[in-house]
């Protein structure tokens, strides 16, 4: 998910949050505290997404790194066979 996406989804689900809790208590402060446990938690999401998107990549290379290498190390092998 893009960042300008993210961006507009919080914002879109602060505000829907902040019309609920206050149409649902009548208080303001509880419409303060609800959207910023709703903004950190969110925030919490968006940057654990990212990690599991790096974590990723970084097995996919590894992964393209090894097979890579055993590729390699076949192609020598059946090449030292051939000269014999």
């Amino acid at each position: 998910m893009s960042l300008r996406a993210f961006c507009g989804v919080l914002a879109l689900f602060l505000c829907s949050n902040a019309l609920t809790v206050y149409f649902v208590t009548n208080s303001i402060r509880q419409v303060i505290v609800a959207t910023l446990a709703g903004w950190l938690l969110l925030q919490i999401a968006y940057f654990g997404s990212v990690l599991f998107l790096i974590w990723r990549s970084s097995c996919d290379q590894r992964n393209a790194q090894r097979t890579a290498h055993f590729r390699k190390r076949q192609t020598v092998r059946h090449r030292s066979q051939d000269y014999y």
